[in-house]
């Protein structure tokens, strides 16, 4: 059986580690840049939802003047029906 001694397993330490390190971020990258680019899919995901927010804000802007219209017309009848 193969024996290590204290100085050869400080040197496969000392060298495997950032080695393994360096391997491994290689292959997270890789499977980043096959899979997509994270910032434009989140550039993209932004967009939507400010689109979806401005369409919210068109909405409420519309439902806050038929709100205003409808009181307009309470407040004729309850004048038309005082008189």
């Amino acid at each position: 059986m193969f024996r290590l001694g204290c100085g050869e397993l400080a040197v496969i330490m000392i060298f495997g580690i950032p080695l393994a390190a360096i391997v491994c971020g290689s292959l997270v990258a890789i499977v980043k840049a096959i899979k997509g680019d994270g910032a434009a899919r989140n550039r993209r995901l932004d967009e939507e939802q400010t689109r979806m927010m401005q369409e919210i804000f068109r909405g409420l802007e519309k439902m806050e003047k038929r709100v205003e219209a409808l009181e307009t017309l309470l407040q004729d009848r309850e004048g038309r029906d005082r008189i």
